[in-house]
């Protein structure tokens, strides 16, 4: 398989203007055109401006991950976008809320895990947890995984959230 061909995965942050339509145009580029969002963040992140910032995670070829940055680029709420996986160095996270339930020796081991991996403790009863945790989506995968046969229930995920390293703005 060639470069060319590899299928790679990219965060894409977008600055848009804070107006009613501008999420729904985004999203329509992709699905328009077939292109799979993994995960999906947005927030307004100047008030003054009226400015939001959309954070992608997508896959696919070099060529199309350009594809995809040049025709979000050509929409017109569009400020700037940034491949922050090509670009730059960035830092990403995500936050998950992971229901537990179990009883015994189950339930100790699911606490055990908790503390390895950092998460806390938001919510108990005597039959479950609601566990928050916080970092890399590779590490939540591993906890979600460690806490299937320890009796997982639900899972609620934030999205990718990423920002470049350094003293740059976006």
């Amino acid at each position: 398989m060639s470069d060319d061909s590899k299928i790679e995965r990219h965060t894409i942050a977008v600055l848009v203007d804070n107006e009613a339509g501008v999420l729904a145009r985004v999203i329509g580029l992709f699905s328009g055109r077939g292109y799979n969002i993994e995960s999906l963040t947005v927030a307004e992140v100047d008030q003054a401006e009226h400015t939001s910032r959309i954070t992608v995670v997508t896959a696919g070829t070099p060529m199309v991950i350009e594809q995809i940055k040049a025709q979000l680029e050509r929409l017109v709420p569009v400020h700037k976008v940034v491949d922050l996986t090509a670009e730059t160095k960035a830092v990403e996270r995500e936050m998950a809320l992971i229901k537990v339930a179990g009883a015994g020796e189950k339930r100790v081991e699911a606490l055990r895990l908790s503390d390895a991996f950092r998460a806390r403790v938001i919510d108990t009863t005597h039959s479950s947890f609601v566990f928050e945790v916080t970092g890399a989506p590779d590490k939540i995968d591993a906890f979600i995984g460690l806490m299937r046969p320890l009796g997982l229930v639900d899972v609620s995920r934030t999205g990718v959230v990423a920002i470049a390293r350094g003293a740059e703005a976006m």
